[in-house]
Formats: C-alpha cells, structure tokens, sequence
C-alpha cells in the first residue's frame, strides 16, 4: 500500500469508512505480521501483540497527526508491544524442577504485611514503656545505664572516671539497676 493511499484511506476511516477500515487491515496487516514475527513470539503472543497493535491503532486513528505515516506508527506500535510481551517473558521462567516450584513466594501477603505491621506496633509500644520506666529509675541508674549503653561500649576504668564509681562496684550496681528494670516493666506486663 502506497503511503498517499494509507493517509487517504486513514482520513476516510476516521470519517467512519468501513471500506478504509478494512482496506488499511488488508494493506498493513503484512507489516504488522512482519514487525511481531521479527521479535519471535509465541503463536499465542504473537496474536496478542497483532490484535493490540491494531486495537491501539483504532483507538489513536483520530489523533494521528501524519497519516501517510500510519503504516510506521503500527510498526512502532506492535515493536512497542512485542518489547513488552518480552520484558514481561523475563519476569517468568518456566520450569518443571520440584524444588523451584514448592519455594515460598518472596512477596508479601497482605495478612502477612498486617501481622508485621502489628509486631512492629507492639515493639513500639514495648519500647516506650521501656523508656518510660527508664525515666523513673534513680538517676544513679539512669546515668550508669546511659554511660554502658554508649557505642563503643566504654571501660569500666572510664567510667568509672566519668561517674565517680568504683570500678568493683559497676557490675554489681548494673544488675541491680537492670533487676529494677525489669521488676517495673514486669509489674506493668511490658515483658
């Protein structure tokens, strides 16, 4: 088909030709065949990216700026769509080996998106109850506690420099504070 032939026949089928319709189908067909059999579909893709092409092609006909071009625009448009029939190919792998198929799905289901984001809460509020019974330590114990938490973890030498204890006296002064810690946070039912 001419390429004067395919802007008539464009602006006839736009007016609601039938006969341009089909006689665009007939005269461009054998390159949208051409451009999708290029790209070594299956049958069943092919007819796919064959039926798009040309489903796209009815939708935009109105909108087509450069009808005597139309044949280049359904062959951009069915490389277009065998590229993404391809891309979409990669995603899948086929395969009949057992052990692949019976792994668990990487993905997320939403029940288990749910149940994370619940854990996630209850570790927040865990959290803010421990701090918030942190805060009502002595402050002998909160000082001691902040100094050991700090990272890197320091001496006892340097802290007990920074806090005016005994260096023997640090362990024994942590478990009693972390013992009170706990105690507070088993009495509120935050462990």
């Amino acid at each position: 088909m001419e390429r004067g032939d395919v802007g008539a026949q464009v602006r006839s089928a736009v007016d609601g030709d039938a006969a341009a319709w089909k006689a665009l189908v007939e005269g461009l067909s054998p390159l949208v065949w051409s451009v999708v059999r290029s790209h070594r579909l299956s049958d069943a893709d092919a007819h796919e990216v064959y039926q798009t092409a040309w489903f796209r092609f009815a939708q935009h006909l109105g909108r087509i700026r450069e009808p005597d071009k139309a044949g280049s625009w359904l062959a951009s448009t069915a490389r277009h769509e065998c590229l993404k029939v391809l891309k979409n190919m990669r995603r899948l792998t086929p395969t009949d080996d057992p052990q692949l198929l019976d792994r668990v799905s990487e993905d997320r289901t939403p029940e288990q998106s749910l149940l994370d984001l619940e854990e996630a809460d209850a570790q927040t509020e865990r959290i803010r109850h421990l701090w918030q019974e942190f805060e009502e330590l002595g402050e002998r114990c909160r000082q001691l506690l902040r100094v050991l938490m700090a990272s890197p973890p320091p001496s006892y030498q340097e802290v007990s420099a920074a806090l005016g204890i005994a260096v023997g006296s640090i362990g024994p002064l942590r478990q009693r504070c972390l013992r009170r810690l706990r105690a507070r946070l088993e009495a509120r039912g935050a462990v």
